[in-house]
């Protein structure tokens, strides 16, 4: 096996007191912080100490993945409901999804950090996560993806035989995602399409079917994530470009804005066409009109990013990259809105 390149000594984040350190300072092994965690985030701050390396296993200390897998679960399920009225199974529906996409976003990147151990160990960004960091060794790393695993079995039973099998489906998903960047330029559609499958999944759950609109939906979340996980892949391109993992970020490289154009107009249109596709038929100008205005605003929303980034700057691209949650929410508001019509 050719030994990978040596890089040079991590640098901290170059916002220097995100986390209230020294910016000339070492990755805090003593605290075992990662490097990338928000802030004063509740791990850090608040959980039993000898939960902590699982809990960084699980992202939990940085909460916007979970946001992103949990919003397309609320697209889906509103819009739904915006042709059939929400229903009181629909409250289980929500809070159970938000659960579960916290649990399989853990299980996911626990099963990520174990694959992408020795990358990680060569990237400024991730050597502070548990694993390279001698934190949690391979073995209780899979005890803890299989034990988030099934608690999430458990909330996914409790579904209609559609949305069980939509569930376990998108398992072959998040196996691949963590091999995509080895062997293709597109890592993020890998991600786009595991990470987008609750909008199919709450649809069917809901409604016990996954109409054209639904599949519309899951497209424009595609798009989305091309449009941030390209933004957030930029943090690291440099370090990629060293030990040879490949992103868009790096494929896209000066000419990444007009490629985050296409992606933005290919989330947008693909909302707008879900809209008309499952509302049109409803003949109600208002409840179009209101979930019509959640996608503009979702589009306005990722203008705004584009024009306060700086895909050279990491601390740029990490801040447009977690502003992508309120991004998602707002045509969820919508379309929850339109529902309740």
């Amino acid at each position: 096996m050719t030994p990978r390149p040596e890089l040079p000594e991590a640098a901290p984040p170059t916002d220097g007191g995100a986390l209230g350190r020294d910016p000339g300072a070492d990755f805090w092994p003593d605290e075992g912080r990662v490097a990338d965690a928000t802030a004063d985030n509740w791990v850090d701050a608040i959980a039993p100490a000898p939960t902590r390396p699982y809990l960084r296993l699980s992202r939990a200390d940085r909460p916007i993945g979970t946001w992103l897998l949990f919003i397309p679960c609320l697209w889906g399920l509103s819009l739904a409901a915006a042709v059939d009225g929400f229903r009181p199974w629909d409250f289980w529906l929500a809070v159970s999804c938000g659960a579960g996409a916290f649990l399989m976003r853990g299980a996911g990147c626990t099963w990520n950090d174990v694959t992408d151990r020795d990358f990680d160990a060569q990237v400024a960004r991730t050597k502070s996560r548990p694993i390279p960091a001698g934190q949690v060794t391979v073995p209780q790393a899979l005890a803890w993806m299989v034990a988030q695993s099934f608690l999430a079995a458990w909330i996914l039973f409790s579904y209609n035989k559609t949305a069980i099998a939509l569930g376990l489906g998108s398992l072959l998903l998040v196996a691949i995602y963590p091999f995509a960047k080895r062997f293709t330029w597109w890592p993020q559609i890998f991600l786009g399409l595991a990470f987008n499958w609750g909008a199919l999944l709450a649809w069917a759950a809901h409604a016990n079917e996954v109409p054209v609109a639904a599949v519309a939906l899951y497209v424009s979340g595609i798009a989305w994530t091309l449009f941030y996980d390209t933004i957030y892949a930029h943090q690291d391109k440099e370090d990629d470009a060293l030990i040879g993992v490949k992103s868009t970020a790096r494929l896209f490289g000066d000419n990444s804005a007009w490629w985050l154009k296409v992606f933005l107009i290919a989330a947008v249109s693909g909302m707008a066409l879900a809209v008309l596709l499952a509302l049109l038929p409803l003949r109600d100008p208002l409840q179009l009109a209101i979930a019509l205005c959640g996608v503009w605003a979702f589009g306005w929303h990722m203008v705004r990013q584009m024009s306060r980034l700086n895909i050279d700057d990491p601390t740029s691209c990490l801040s447009v990259f977690r502003s992508n949650r309120d991004a998602g929410l707002i045509p969820a508001l919508f379309l929850a809105i339109a529902a309740l019509l």
